[in-house]
This record gives structure tokens, C-alpha cells and sequence, in this order.
């Protein structure tokens, strides 16, 4: 079922912020059917709050500054070998990876992200909907290709978007059921290979 040898997958899951779908994902690695094993979060922001989180749970952490992209993607790849990762899950991550990191990498790579692809690609996607009077909105779990939110879609979800929804109430609706989605998103993922 996806696991490898019977046993779970190495993951790491890139983060930037406060890493609420890193706390599902975790969580969920936990139970007994879960497919995978969160080794190592990875963020771009030294302040990111997730990596308060997986530091109290003893998950090793590594941060880099994307000042420079081949140096930090270099070291990135050093780590993801170094700790076996076999898939990587964007969770949040403000950056975006090269083609030849994805390249170099040759696992999979997954993202969640908060619209219905392929509507909304990149930025401000709720201030989108919103903009545009759209009635559903959602998330997405999707292949990470070369091309911006643009991979194989592995599962969506679609939710309502009431008249009365701004930016804030949609994201908060929107990420509670991100954190059902991805982990079932990795699951369907994992036994389709």
C-alpha cells in the first residue's frame, strides 16, 4: 500500500509560517495505517512557527535563507539524501523549486494549495475568489512539475463560498479541510504507485 518494504515513507514537509497542515500531517503520520514518517521539516523562514512545533516533537529541522538559490537547493538536496526523504510535501512553503531541484530530487513531490486548480494558480487566491464573486472555492493536492501549480492533480476538495465570506473567513474554511485533504490526498498518492 504504497509503503515501501512495509515500511512508512521517509518524509520531510517544507514549510514557511505557522504550519497548521505540518501539525495534520504529523499527527496522521502517527496512526497506525499511515503510509509515511515526517523525518525532517525544512522551512525558508527562521521565525516560521512550525519549526517551534516540530522541534517540541523532536523532528529534526533545517532552515535556509534562499538568498542564494543554487547554494540553498544545493544543501537542501545534501539533507533530503542525507535522512533518505523519499517525498517531500509543501505544506505552506513560500518558495518556489527550481526544476532542476525537482529534477535532482527524482521523488515526489507534493503541494496543497488553496483553490481549485487549475483556477487561481500562485498568490492571494481567496482575495481571487473573492474579487470575482466565485460561488465554490477549495484546495487542491497536486504533483509538484517545473511549471507553477501546474502538476497532476491528486485530489480536490470543493467547499461553498458564501456572500458573506471575506478573505479571512474563506481561508479559515479552506485550511480545515486542507488538513483532511492532504493526508488523505498522500495516502491515495502513495497507493497508486
Amino acid at each position: 500500500m504504497g509503503k515501501l518494504n512495509g515500511k512508512k515513507i521517509n518524509t520531510a514537509v517544507f514549510i514557511s509560517g505557522r504550519g497548521s497542515n505540518l501539525k495534520s500531517l504529523v499527527k496522521n503520520s502517527k496512526k497506525k495505517n499511515s503510509p509515511v514518517i515526517i523525518r525532517l521539516v525544512i522551512s525558508n523562514n527562521l521565525k516560521a512557527k512550525g519549526l517551534i512545533y516540530a522541534k517540541k516533537l523532536k523532528i529534526k529541522t533545517y532552515v535556509t535563507d534562499y538568498k542564494n538559490v543554487n547554494i540553498s537547493e544545493k544543501k537542501l538536496l545534501e539533507k533530503l539524501f542525507k535522512y533518505k526523504i523519499n517525498l517531500i510535501c509543501l505544506a505552506g512553503f513560500m518558495k518556489i523549486l527550481s526544476g532542476n531541484f525537482i529534477k535532482k530530487f527524482k521523488k515526489p513531490i507534493l503541494n496543497i494549495h488553496p483553490s481549485l486548480l487549475p483556477k487561481y494558480k500562485g498568490l492571494s487566491t481567496h482575495k481571487k475568489v473573492i474579487n470575482n464573486k466565485e460561488k465554490y472555492s477549495g484546495s487542491t493536492v497536486h504533483l509538484v512539475s517545473s511549471k507553477l501549480d501546474s502538476g497532476h492533480i491528486i485530489l480536490q476538495k470543493k467547499i461553498k463560498v458564501s456572500k458573506f465570506d471575506n478573505e479571512k473567513t474563506l481561508e479559515k474554511k479552506i485550511l480545515k479541510i486542507e488538513h483532511i485533504l492532504y493526508p488523505k490526498a498522500i495516502k491515495k498518492f502513495l497507493a497508486s504507485l
